[in-house]
């Protein structure tokens, strides 16, 4: 079945350097092994202006688990992980989830 890795990041204490450092995460990303494809998506604010808990996600799709589960021991994962922990500085949660439905 197919799998997506989903990274959620909380606000960023800056998100101007967030938003700067985002382009260089995203090719990071697309090297990684059996990716099949990525979305990236900045998260509305609430009607009242205000932020929601998140900020950004980060979709990874891959054919199947086990797909994804190599990809993230690869040297090209070891390259792109770091890099989300590194402009996380408001918090981030990673997923692995199983694609019922597209």
């Amino acid at each position: 079945m197919p799998t997506k890795i989903t990274v959620i990041y909380d606000n960023p204490v800056d998100p101007a350097v967030f938003e700067e450092g985002c382009p260089a995460q995203l090719m990071l990303a697309r090297a990684l092994p059996g990716l099949q494809r990525i979305e990236s998506a900045k998260v509305w604010p609430k009607e009242d202006g205000t932020p929601t808990p998140a900020y950004r996600t980060i979709d990874l799709y891959f054919d199947g688990y086990d797909t994804a589960s190599k990809a993230v021991t690869t040297p090209e994962a070891g390259a792109f992980f770091p890099t989300i922990f590194e402009l996380a500085t408001g918090g981030v949660r990673i997923l692995f989830s199983n694609i019922e439905e597209s």
